[in-house]
């Protein structure tokens, strides 16, 4: 994927960018916007407290509790497309997925600023397979130390797995892009480990 010649920092990362069909694509996004128990998430940010630029849902095993900007994410079950979903990309991956995020992004507006995904649980080298279905939006890793920046048009269908020191040594988001009108769902499978969780 990347230039071996090229000496600048790479993120730790696997590109699938036509993993699924998109006829299958396409009746998995339908399945997952109707079986998914969406919630708006509100955050504190410097002005008070504002909702979240988009929807999520967090579903996994009983145990797979997750904690990240300050909100509890306490597991729903699995449903079934994306228990489907998960079987594939753990068997792709060669990891079992105990937990899943789901960002439901309803237009162009909707977003997520930077970030990593570095919480105790999640491990020192978390294996994090990104699956997006619905309207193309760009993913953007930026390298903490150097400040290069590596981006990808994230397609329906597309897979893109973070391994190694990605959240260690990276940031990334999913800027606005207000010219986009259509829909697009994320799902990130993870394996939380509520044992590492800060007490």
């Amino acid at each position: 994927m990347f230039d071996l010649f090229d000496d600048t920092p790479q993120p730790d990362v696997e590109w699938h960018p036509a993993w699924l069909a998109p006829e299958r694509a396409a009746a998995l996004f339908e399945r997952i916007v109707a079986e998914t128990p969406w919630r708006q998430e509100r955050i504190r940010t410097p002005g008070g407290w504002v909702d979240q630029p988009r929807l999520t849902a967090w579903l996994g095993e009983p145990d797979a509790v997750y904690i990240y900007s300050g909100i509890r994410n306490v597991p729903q079950p699995w449903t079934p497309a994306v228990e489907e979903l998960r079987d594939a990309v753990s068997a792709l991956c060669g990891v079992r997925f105990n937990s899943v995020l789901l960002n439901r992004y309803r237009g162009g507006a909707d977003s997520m600023g930077w970030h990593s995904d570095h919480e105790p649980e999640l491990g020192s080298e978390p294996v994090i397979a990104s699956v997006s279905l619905g309207a193309t939006r760009r993913f953007d890793l930026r390298h903490n130390a150097t400040g290069v920046t590596r981006s990808f048009q994230l397609a329906g269908g597309s897979l893109l797995v973070m391994r190694g020191q990605t959240q260690a040594q990276w940031r990334h988001r999913v800027p606005k892009e207000p010219a986009i009108g259509g829909e697009r769902l994320n799902l990130t499978f993870r394996v939380v480990m509520p044992d590492l969780r800060r007490r």
